[in-house]
């Protein structure tokens, strides 16, 4: 969910068109407001009305999965229309203009629940679906700087290990995607791409192009391209797949839209999906009204059948800096006509981030802080990730920054993806319990909010998503070592950063691996040197890379001779005017 002041389900606030970072000149960012807020095999579509008719609502009818025949003659009969039906979960989606449809169809036999998912009509545009615009595509020059919010989950470290397999999936459950962008075009599966709005699969080319900026945005910080250009995703070589789950002009995600895009997610073999929103028009689903009970059902039969499929979603929690384990109003809903002010429990879930099997994603700040905006509960939060500030792809070829929890989930879906580039074969079970395990935890602050351990607490979940643990290289214990302290490179100046090993007996390793990590504007000017505790200096880099950013690399040292316990140093020494930078961080692993 982006932090902007939205509408709709992008972050939580009221009704109206989205308040966006509008596309930019290439390599001009924009920036959105830090928070007040915001086919499938298994579907058999229905054919449409000819016509649309005011008052036409849409319903979801619950029957027992399997052939639900009698069950669609009987909405006929009782003055609806089925538009789509997805019999493997036993859902159908039906329109009607009779005020007495849903009380009538609940008396059906076979038919366990029906609630409409609208409080507004059904648009017309649904019956014709127009296919969204093309976006002109702009030049972005050479250059990719890696970014805070890259570094800060260790992703360009983890580039160089494993960048993502082009065999592992992702699915991007949003406004659509701009597949033209020059950075997201070369990861992009278009063969698999699908509008879902209004509930119904429409894989017609172009269905699935974005309608709003929101989408595209996600799709780059997931997966833009390692290609030179723009910015770097945090799996930049997975494959990426949109799914439109909003409708043009609004950008509501309703739920008949969301089930068939878990439905799709599950056929269509994602491995991962990016849901950075909530289901329209309710901010929380309460089980104790019948609309939204069939709701939260439907919903969560579609997530659950995605997942037997192989398939792991991950959701944003939010941006209205709320506890969502301990609710108590919601004045928000619903967004698609008037909302008012109600009571609420904990019962009422925030969908789909508060479904079984969901993982649900808070937003940090600048380093290990929580978000202003991000919405937070103990043993709600899963996991953390960065979602302030957030620069990436907008559609046409451009850049802008946005900041939100929709931000953060891609960040950790990024690092999901490597989990499965790493583990082939791995379940969604596996991911999950993985995106924990090998989080970073981060210790409450001073507020009484944030309860909990370090270890699990209500702002970070298990801590902040770690993209170098997510392609294999967890330290081994006892033996991993790093410094975490940021040194100045001044021009023509050296500086030292110590790592102090213990415990380790006998001598190095002859594959001694040194990580570095150094932001430099001109890597052509540095020389970077392993110096062991005795004094001896082995050569890691040397005035190589011309003009290029940064040095994000693992070297392996023939270190045999040196006793591996004492002060080992990483000096880097830059002999040139006008390009500075800073050691960022670097380790050792024995």
């Amino acid at each position: 969910m982006w932090a902007a002041t939205l509408g709709a389900a992008l972050a939580f606030g009221a009704p109206g068109t989205l308040a966006d970072a509008a596309s930019t000149a290439p390599g001009t960012p924009t920036h959105a407001s830090t928070a007040s807020a915001t086919h499938a095999r298994a579907a058999v579509s229905a054919s449409p009305r000819a016509t649309w008719v005011a008052g036409t609502r849409a319903y979801l009818v619950l029957t027992t999965p399997g052939d639900s025949t009698a069950v669609r003659s009987a909405i006929a009969a009782s003055g609806g229309t089925v538009f789509s039906t997805f019999d493997p979960i036993g859902v159908i989606v039906a329109h009607s203009a009779s005020s007495t449809f849903a009380t009538t169809v609940r008396g059906v036999a076979g038919v366990q629940q029906v609630g409409a998912t609208r409080t507004s009509d059904v648009p017309a545009d649904a019956y014709n679906p127009a296919l969204p615009a093309t976006p002109a595509q702009a030049t972005t020059p050479a250059g990719e700087p890696v970014r805070a919010d890259m570094s800060q989950i260790k992703a360009d470290q983890a580039w160089a290990v494993n960048p993502g397999s082009a065999t592992v999936k992702v699915g991007i459950l949003d406004t659509g995607v701009d597949g033209q962008h020059q950075d997201l075009a070369p990861n992009f599966d278009a063969a698999d791409s699908v509008s879902c709005a209004y509930g119904k699969p429409d894989s017609r080319a172009g269905a699935w192009r974005d309608v709003d900026t929101h989408g595209t945005h996600v799709a780059g910080t997931i997966a833009a391209a390692k290609n030179g250009k723009g910015v770097i995703g945090v799996a930049p070589a997975v494959r990426i797949a949109a799914v439109r789950v909003a409708e043009p002009g609004n950008s509501f995600f309703f739920a008949e839209n969301t089930i068939c895009g878990f439905v799709w997610a599950g056929d269509h073999g994602f491995q991962v999906t990016n849901n950075s929103y909530y289901t329209d028009p309710w901010q929380f689903n309460c089980p104790d009204n019948i609309d939204q009970a069939a709701i939260i059902e439907g919903v969560k039969r579609a997530q659950q059948y995605a997942e037997t499929k192989g398939s792991l979603q991950i959701a944003a929690a939010g941006n209205e800096n709320y506890d969502l384990a301990h609710k108590t109003t919601d004045s928000a809903s619903p967004n698609d006509s008037t909302p008012i002010t109600r009571t609420i429990t904990n019962a009422c879930l925030d969908i789909p981030t508060e479904l079984p099997g969901v993982v649900t994603v808070a937003a940090n700040g600048t380093g290990v802080t929580k978000a202003s905006f991000s919405n937070y509960g103990q043993n709600v939060i899963d996991v953390a990730a960065p979602g302030s500030s957030v620069y990436s792809t907008v559609p046409g070829g451009g850049y802008g920054t946005k900041s939100g929890t929709s931000m953060a989930t891609p960040h950790v879906v990024g690092v999901a993806a490597l989990i499965a580039s790493a583990n082939p074969g791995i379940t969604p079970a596996q991911i999950r319990a993985q995106l924990a395990a090998q989080a970073n935890d981060i210790a409450c602050p001073s507020d009484a909010r944030c309860t909990g351990t370090t270890a699990n607490n209500a702002f970070f979940g298990e801590g902040q998503v770690d993209a170098l643990k997510a392609v294999g290289t967890t330290p081994p214990a006892g033996k991993y070592f790093e410094n975490l302290t940021d040194y100045a490179i001044n021009d023509n100046a050296t500086v030292d950063s110590p790592i102090t090993v213990t415990g380790v007996s006998g001598n190095a390793p002859a594959t001694l691996k040194v990580g570095v990590d150094i932001k430099h504007t001109y890597i052509g000017d540095l020389k970077v040197d392993l110096v062991a505790p005795d004094g001896t200096v082995y050569p890691l880099h040397n005035h190589t890379g011309g003009s290029a950013d940064n040095l994000a690399q693992t070297y392996t040292v023939n270190a045999s001779s040196e006793v591996a316990n004492g002060t080992w140093k990483l000096r880097v020494n830059d002999n040139a005017a006008s390009d500075t930078g800073t050691i960022n961080a670097w380790n050792l692993t024995f």
